[in-house]
């Protein structure tokens, strides 16, 4: 029989310190759950805060998904009615869930790296809870990098040299930031295009900015993301924006669907714009991995919770 390595840690918060036998680790986990593997059984019981505080529907609903297959028991929160909004700071909020038995916190934020004041506390402060970032601003987006992982890794069973084009509003996308990083290190080959001035040159580091027409044939991957109109304040470009000229000129219309490779895939995070990143028509197209990517969503993030009950010892797991 062979053996399984968990993954233990205390926080999931980023994928930028993981290393290449954790990713492995936690794509093989997610799989064996995904074929319909046994989840660990649980003797004590765990509780689960879901804090988003931006709106999400596909990685809210996936976490919850996956915190119930696993046991866990959700405690509801309302972003909208709690006391942030009359000047509570997210660490007091974070102390009144622990203080009342919440072990873990799932939270979307729209600051970067909001995590840090909860994960490395001060020297008069005591909190401690498990923290799992859902998303932090233009930051980091690890549940969705992995599952992003997973879905790469379940069509071509590897990373090594694969070509990677990673397409539109860049700057803003803490999906690119994440996989940029990722990919990187498991060996793929990135690429960028889209906007020019939605590209920051210090993702030279990663890969090279090219023509979107000229990457086409030669990709194995295209990762569209979609354009972050509510992050474009005060940009000049958000002014000039139209739908129609974006997807001419940087969209998966059926034209450039006919030029990838025969093996190649459509990646996107969601929501998609329909016509604007991808033709509405090829959402469901052979080629498209955005349904598969919901699936694995769940799969993904409940082998990432598993690896903070084990690192936090939560449930009786080790």
């Amino acid at each position: 029989m062979e053996s399984i390595n968990f993954v233990n840690l205390k926080h999931f918060v980023s994928v930028e310190n993981l290393d290449k036998a954790q990713v492995t680790a936690l794509i093989k986990r997610a799989e064996y759950f995904k074929e319909g593997g046994a989840t660990p059984v649980l003797n004590k019981p765990v509780y689960v805060a879901n804090m988003f505080f931006e709106d999400s529907s596909r990685t809210h609903t996936s976490f919850e998904m996956a915190e119930r297959k696993l046991g866990l028991t959700v405690i509801p929160f309302d972003s909208a009615h709690s006391s942030v909004n009359k000047g509570e700071t997210l660490y007091d909020t974070s102390l009144i869930m622990d203080a009342v038995g919440v072990d873990i916190e799932v939270i979307r934020h729209s600051q970067n790296e909001y995590y840090r004041d909860l994960i490395h506390p001060k020297d008069n402060q005591n909190l401690d809870i498990g923290i799992i970032n859902a998303g932090d601003g233009s930051g980091q987006h690890p549940s969705q990098c992995l599952l992003d992982m997973m879905t790469i890794h379940e069509h071509f069973d590897h990373f090594e040299n694969l070509k990677v084009a990673i397409v539109g509003d860049i700057t803003n996308s803490r999906v690119a930031r994440s996989n940029m990083e990722l990919l990187t290190k498991l060996g793929a080959k990135v690429y960028f295009s889209g906007p020019e001035y939605w590209y920051d040159h210090s993702f030279d580091k990663y890969g090279e900015y090219k023509e979107l027409d000229e990457l086409l044939p030669e990709m194995d991957i295209l990762m569209l993301l979609r354009v972050q109109h509510e992050r474009h304040s005060g940009d000049p470009n958000e002014s000039k924006f139209d739908a129609e000229s974006y997807h001419e000129k940087y969209g998966i219309n059926q034209r450039r669907y006919d030029q990838l490779k025969e093996d190649a895939i459509i990646m996107h995070p969601g929501p998609i714009n329909h016509d604007v990143e991808l033709a509405g028509k090829l959402v469901e197209a052979p080629k498209s991995m955005f349904y598969r990517q919901m699936q694995n969503g769940v799969f993904m993030r409940m082998a990432m919770i598993e690896a903070v009950l084990r690192g936090r010892k939560l449930g009786g797991l080790r």
